[in-house]
């Protein structure tokens, strides 16, 4: 049987981290993507085994065509830029709205574009929305917005790309680095509140996400489909 080979954009730091982590204890061969070559190094170094790195930035169509020259089973998107994604509708600018939407919405769809001819027939594309789309908060109004879109955007792919599935996973509060942005100090302080409003106790970890995204890699019966691990979150 061929090795699968699966790429992670966005693996360089937190759930695309865990997941490349994950996917090479299966024995899968693993290219991870990101925009940043320090933090791809660093996640090679952090990894057990070997990965292979590639700069690029999704929101660049011709940096995306140049992603693979390789056949792929599996591609999931986990990328995401914190810096400029949430403010008050008054001093949300345009350029700032534009770029949300560039990494959360066309970026996927440039993956899907690009990246889908060199997936294998039973392959699969995943992308990451979030409980922004679900329980949207003051500041949220364009993070809330490209997850609801990413998510309608894989139900049509999935009819489009058939038979190559598409699905989505929709984390909730995790504690990954991107809080270091969004909190700063008050990091642990606000985890630890959402904590206690959760039916499960405790905010995700990069590994719950990661377990989620093996389920839609390893399951070829489910598409168009989001799954929803967000320890309860969108019930309170």
């Amino acid at each position: 049987m061929t090795q699968q080979h699966v790429l992670v954009i966005g693996g360089s730091s937190g759930m695309g981290l865990a997941l490349a982590a994950r996917l090479l204890s299966t024995g899968r061969r693993v290219t991870i993507a990101g925009r940043s070559p320090d933090r791809l190094a660093a996640a090679a170094a952090h990894l057990t085994s070997p990965v292979t790195c590639v700069q690029a930035d999704i929101s660049v169509e011709s940096q995306v065509a140049a992603l693979t020259d390789d056949t792929l089973d599996h591609v999931v998107v986990t990328a995401a830029d914190a810096v400029g994604a949430y403010a008050p509708l008054p001093s949300f600018t345009l350029t700032a709205a534009q770029a949300v939407l560039a990494t959360k919405v066309l970026g996927p769809w440039l993956v899907a574009k690009h990246l889908a001819p060199a997936l294998r027939p039973g392959g699969s594309l995943t992308f990451t929305s979030g409980i922004a789309a679900y329980r949207p908060g003051p500041g949220a109004s364009m993070i809330a917005t490209a997850n609801g879109a990413l998510e309608s955007l894989a139900r049509s792919l999935a009819l489009e790309l058939a038979p190559i599935r598409v699905n989505v996973v929709s984390p909730g509060w995790v504690d990954t680095p991107i809080w270091d942005t969004l909190a700063g100090p008050a990091k642990h302080d606000r985890l630890s509140a959402m904590a206690a409003k959760l039916p499960t106790g405790r905010v995700g970890t990069p590994d719950d996400i990661a377990h989620a995204f093996l389920s839609l890699l390893d399951n070829p019966f489910i598409t168009g489909t989001v799954l929803h691990a967000d320890g309860g979150h969108r019930l309170v």
